[in-house]
C-alpha cells in the first residue's frame, strides 16, 4: 500500500519551506487555532464574565447595603455605648486608660519627624501615655536622626521609647509583636497603631477610646485615611478613588452589618486583651493585619469604623512603590484566605451569615476575584481575542458592566461635580488605554519602524482613528505615571478628549 506523504494533508498554500521559520510558526498557528485555540479562549471569556458577574453583583449589594446604612442605621456613638472620657479633678489623669502607640518604621528619612511629632501631640494625660518607636531601619544615619528626634521629645516630659532589633525577623508584625513583649505594656490597655506617613490629630484618642472603655466586646476601633497629595498626579489619583470606596463602603458596610472588616494596619486602635487572645501577631502571610483581624474576630470580638474620624496619610506617587503596595494587598489575602478557609467554617463562635459574608464577600470576590477578573480578562484574554476574532465577547461583558463598576468605585470620594467627572475620564480612560494599547494600536508601532510620539503635536496626528486615541490616551497615562509633577496633564488630557 503506497504511503500518503504528509504534504498531501496540508493546504497548498500552507506549505512554506522548512528554513521559513515564521512561516512554519504560521502554519501551526492555523492548525491549532480552529480545533484548539478559539474553544480554550472562549472558554476563558466565559469564565471571565462570570467573574465580572459576581464582582458586579457585589457592587450592587453593597451599593444598597450602603445606602440603607446612610438612610437607616444609627452612628456608631447611637448603636454603642458612648461618652466622651472627662478630666476629673478628684480622680486626675487615673480617669484615663494607659494607651500605648506603636510607630513601626523602616528608613523613613522624609516622614519620621511628622509622626513623632503627631503622636507626641496626641491629647492624652502624658503619664497615661507610651510611645513606641520601632525602627527596623537598616542605615544607621537614619537611625541615628530617629534616636535624637525621640531623645528631644523625652527632653520635653513625653514618655517615648526607642526600640531596635537586631534583625528583622517578621518585619513589622516582628516589630509589634516584638514592641508588646516590653515590661510596661501589661499596664496599657490599648494599642494605636500608626504607619510612619500617618499623622493623627490630637483628639484621635478622645474621641476612640470610648468605644473600647465603654464596650467591652470590642476589640478594634478603624479611622479613615484622609489622602494629603490626592491631587499630585493621575496616579495618586486613581489610589484615592478606590481607597475611597473600600473605606466608604466596604468597611461602613461591613462595621454596621457584620461589626467586621480588615484591620488597615494603621490608624486604628486595639484592645491588647483582644490581640492576646487571637494569638498575637503572626508573619505567616504580608497581610499581618488582616490575619488578627479574621481570628481576633473568629473569636467573637466586634470591630467599629468611623467614618468621621479621620487621620493624614500619603499615597505613593510613583509607579515603583505602587506596584509594590499592590504585590502586597493582592498576594496576601489570597494566601490567607488559604490558610483560614477551613477553620472559618469550623468556627462556632461565628454566625452563619457572617461566616458567608466574610468567606464569598469579603475574601472571594474582593480579595480574589477582584484581582483576577482585572488581570486575565482586561490584560490577557481581550487581547488576545482582537488576534482570533472567531471568539466573541458581549459588549455587557467588555464594556457595560466595567463601566458601572467604575462609577460605582467613584462614588466614595468627595470631590465637586467638576473634579469628579474628570476622575471618571481617567479611570475608564485609564483601563482602555493600559488594555486596547496592548492588542491593537501598540502592537501596529512595535512591528513596524514608527517611534512613540513625544509631543502634543504628534499625538494629533494620530487623532482620526479609534485606535489612534487608545494610542494617544496611553501615552498620557505613561507620561502621568513617570512625570508625576507636571503642571500640563489637565491640558494634554482634555486635548485628547476633545479630538
Amino acid at each position: 500500500m503506497a504511503q500518503i506523504s504528509p504534504k498531501l494533508l496540508i493546504p497548498e498554500s500552507f506549505q512554506v519551506s522548512r528554513d521559513d521559520i515564521t512561516g512554519q510558526i504560521g502554519l501551526i498557528w492555523e492548525l491549532i487555532k480552529a480545533p484548539l485555540i478559539v474553544p480554550l479562549l472562549q472558554l476563558g471569556v466565559y469564565i471571565c464574565l462570570i467573574m465580572s458577574l459576581m464582582l458586579f453583583m457585589e457592587r450592587v449589594y453593597m451599593g444598597i447595603v450602603i445606602i440603607l446604612v446612610k438612610l437607616f442605621w444609627k452612628k456608631p456613638e447611637k448603636r454603642y455605648n458612648f461618652e466622651l472620657i472627662q478630666d476629673d479633678v478628684e480622680l486626675g489623669s487615673s480617669n484615663f486608660p494607659v494607651v500605648l502607640v506603636q510607630i513601626p518604621m523602616f528608613n523613613e528619612k522624609e516622614v519620621y519627624k511628622i509622626s513623632i511629632g503627631a503622636a507626641c501631640g496626641l491629647s492624652w494625660p502624658s503619664d497615661r501615655l507610651v510611645i513606641q518607636v520601632l525602627d527596623d531601619s537598616t542605615d544607621p544615619a537614619i537611625k541615628l536622626m530617629v534616636e535624637q528626634e525621640c531623645q528631644r521629645w523625652a527632653s520635653k516630659g513625653i514618655n517615648i521609647t526607642y526600640q531596635i532589633r537586631e534583625n528583622r525577623t517578621g518585619y513589622k508584625a516582628g516589630a509589634l509583636k516584638e514592641g508588646l513583649k516590653r515590661s510596661y505594656v501589661k499596664h496599657c490597655e490599648y494599642v494605636a497603631i500608626f504607619d510612619a506617613d500617618f499623622r493623627p490629630e490630637p483628639d484621635f484618642l478622645r474621641r476612640s477610646i470610648p468605644f473600647l472603655a465603654r464596650n467591652p466586646d470590642i476589640a478594634l476601633v478603624q479611622a479613615r485615611w484622609r489622602f494629603v497629595n490626592a491631587d499630585e498626579c493621575l496616579l495618586t489619583r486613581m489610589q484615592e478613588m478606590s481607597l475611597d470606596y473600600h473605606f466608604t463602603v466596604e468597611q461602613e458596610v461591613g462595621s454596621a452589618t457584620h461589626a467586621f472588616f480588615g484591620f488597615n494596619g494603621t490608624a486604628g486602635i486595639w484592645r491588647i486583651a483582644a490581640i492576646n487572645e487571637a494569638g498575637g501577631w503572626k508573619d505567616r502571610t504580608t497581610v499581618e493585619d488582616m490575619d488578627l483581624a479574621v481570628r481576633s474576630s473568629l473569636r467573637g470580638w466586634k470591630f467599629v469604623y468611623l467614618g468621621d474620624l479621620q487621620v493624614k496619610s500619603e499615597l505613593p506617587s510613583t509607579f515603583k512603590a505602587f506596584r509594590f503596595q499592590q504585590h502586597r494587598w493582592s498576594c496576601g489575602p489570597a494566601n490567607l484566605f488559604r490558610k483560614m478557609v477551613w477553620e472559618i467554617i469550623q468556627n462556632k463562635k461565628v454566625k452563619f451569615w457572617k461566616k458567608v459574608y466574610v468567606i464569598y464577600s469579603f475574601f472571594f470576590v474582593r480579595k480574589i476575584i477582584a484581582h483576577m477578573v482585572t488581570f486575565f480578562f482586561y490584560c490577557v484574554v481581550l487581547p488576545l481575542t482582537i488576534l482570533v476574532p472567531e471568539v466573541k465577547v458581549p459588549i455587557w461583558g467588555a464594556v457595560y458592566i466595567p463601566s458601572v463598576i467604575t462609577i460605582l468605585n467613584s462614588v466614595g470620594t468627595p470631590r465637586d461635580s467638576t473634579h469628579w467627572s474628570w476622575d471618571l475620564q481617567h479611570s475608564s480612560s485609564f483601563v482602555d488605554a493600559m488594555i486596547l494599547s496592548m492588542g491593537r494600536t501598540t502592537t501596529l508601532y512595535t512591528s513596524s519602524s514608527k517611534q512613540l510620539p513625544s509631543s502634543s503635536q504628534e499625538l494629533a496626528t494620530l487623532a482620526p482613528s479609534s485606535s489612534g486615541r487608545v494610542l494617544v490616551a496611553f501615552v498620557l497615562v505613561y507620561q502621568c505615571f513617570f512625570s508625576p509633577t507636571s503642571k500640563s496633564i489637565k491640558y494634554k488630557w482634555e486635548s485628547v478628549c476633545n479630538i
